[in-house]
């Protein structure tokens, strides 16, 4: 086998672990906010300015979780690509023999 052809299966193996994880992780973290947001419903003493505090933290952590996922997609696909340019081009020679 092709050690390109292995370096992009190896490739692929580790977006889709990375895919899984992070789904994970995003499914965690959104039922620890839910858990954070049922408390201070009950919490009536619990300042409103504390709650502002959570929900901008909330948003944040979302937020950058949103951005991590976008560059990491945009990195697998530069790498997807370049295998693909590389594929093109030996096939382009193979046809010049």
């Amino acid at each position: 086998m092709d050690q390109k052809q292995i370096f992009k299966q190896m490739i692929e193996i580790n977006k889709t672990a990375f895919d899984n994880a992070f789904n994970g992780m995003a499914v965690l973290q959104g039922q620890t906010e839910k858990l954070i947001f049922r408390f201070l419903e009950k919490a009536p003493w619990f300042p409103a300015e504390g709650k502002k505090a959570i929900d901008e933290w909330a948003a944040a952590c979302k937020k950058g979780r949103e951005e991590f996922k976008k560059n990491a997609n945009e990195s697998y696909k530069k790498v997807t690509d370049y295998f693909a340019q590389v594929q093109k081009e030996e096939g382009q020679k193979a046809g010049r023999k």
